[in-house]
């Protein structure tokens, strides 16, 4: 049983639109767009590679906002990031084979039955590598018998799919294509609050679009959309089609994989939420080499600690111990409060999931405790993370 995982709020599923979870009914283009592709029988899967991603200069990526705003006006706009980035984009196109079809004496009615026709969707995804590897939201993918991904100048490809991670709602696939221009990954630390931003995807299946607004803020978690959550929320418009799509700077840099929005229209209300491109290349690296994620797991459920007279949380303090598990074995009780892991503060529940989780199974941390009034520091050997599937 694992008990690291944060508790979802189902108040904030209630506040959430996950919209690009929603199937939606393709639009007439699309629909050529997929007769084009046709039904084809799934090929072998493809060997893993050692893929090369290509990084922006620290020079570009250092570069302050208002610096890149100006010369984006000197240089007609944001077209030349525009261009670099849309290059890189592909809308994709997904389809679940019907359930079997009941005698009509079996239906609730003698109706036609819509489900015969299979559920189809549609989302983005961003190309990562010129071996045709296509990274994108997993909730885009999730189910799918058939994928299909429009590749800029229309061509389609048959998409297999690489693996997946539904903790942090990524996934990679993989098309059989040639002359793909990877996007630039850029510097994380250059992503600022007040940064110029474009999405770049396929919004209601109209065609790829890209939208235009400014960082609103960073690290947001807590949101109950994802158990691992760093998101950079936007007021660029994304819509239901975006999820999976590209959100660069204004040098076309990727800077982040759009995935959700808060609405209550299930259009865009300038509150977008993309994954942070650390924890995106993170799990994709992950996923190639080995067609899977692997995360440290200490085996503990926690709560934050707050600290009466700020309200700030100040640690994360073990509730419960599994028996036999990494911590357990390490000698962490109940009641210990975790304060830092390799040097690195633990501020609440959060952080101490994520840290944990970014250690690799099998290593060795220091982690800094306390025990009533005593400070300890303990060696823990890190267990494998059970996957957990949402839910």
């Amino acid at each position: 049983m694992n008990h690291d995982r944060t508790p979802t709020r189902a108040s904030a599923w209630r506040r959430l639109w996950l919209v690009f979870a929603q199937a939606i009914a393709i639009s007439t283009g699309v629909i050529l767009a997929w007769r084009a592709f046709g039904p084809a029988p799934a090929g072998p899967a493809l060997a893993p590679d050692v893929v090369a991603v290509q990084e922006a200069p620290h020079a570009a990526a250092a570069a302050s906002s208002p610096d890149r705003l100006a010369m984006a006006r000197l240089e007609g706009g944001f077209r030349a990031a525009a261009a670099k980035a849309s290059a890189s984009v592909v809308n994709i196109y997904t389809r679940k084979t019907p359930p079997r079809r009941l005698p009509n004496w079996l239906r609730p009615d003698d109706g036609e039955d819509e489900s015969a026709q299979g559920a189809s969707s549609l989302g983005s995804g961003v190309i990562v590598a010129a071996q045709g590897y296509i990274l994108t939201n997993n909730h885009v993918v999730e189910g799918a018998d058939e994928i299909a991904v429009m590749l800029p100048g229309e061509k389609v490809a048959e998409a297999r799919i690489v693996g997946t991670d539904p903790e942090s709602d990524l996934a990679v696939l993989r098309v059989d294509a040639k002359g793909l221009q990877p996007i630039t990954f850029a510097n994380p630390a250059s992503v600022q609050v007040g940064d110029i931003v474009l999405a770049v995807g396929d919004p209601f299946g109209v065609g790829q679009t890209v939208t235009q607004g400014i960082v609103s803020a960073t690290g947001r978690n807590r949101l109950g959309i994802n158990t691992f959550e760093n998101f950079i929320q936007t007021d660029a418009a994304i819509n239901p089609g975006n999820s999976g799509g590209a959100l660069v700077d204004t040098s076309g840099h990727l800077v982040g994989i759009n995935t959700a929005i808060y609405s209550r229209s299930g259009g865009s209300q300038g509150i977008g939420f993309a994954i942070p491109v650390s924890l995106a290349r993170q799990v994709m690296e992950q996923i190639i080499a080995t067609g899977r994620v692997s995360r440290g797991w200490l085996g503990v459920s926690a709560r934050d600690v707050i600290r009466e007279a700020t309200g700030a949380a100040v640690g994360a303090a073990l509730v419960a111990v599994q028996r036999g598990g990494p911590a357990d074995r390490a000698g962490l009780k109940a009641g210990d409060t975790v304060l830092a892991i390799n040097g690195k503060e633990i501020a609440d529940t959060a952080a101490l999931i994520s840290e944990t989780a970014a250690i690799a199974p099998g290593s060795r941390a220091q982690f800094k405790v306390l025990r009533g009034q005593e400070a300890l520091t303990v060696q823990v050997e890190l267990g494998q993370r059970p996957v957990v599937r949402k839910r």
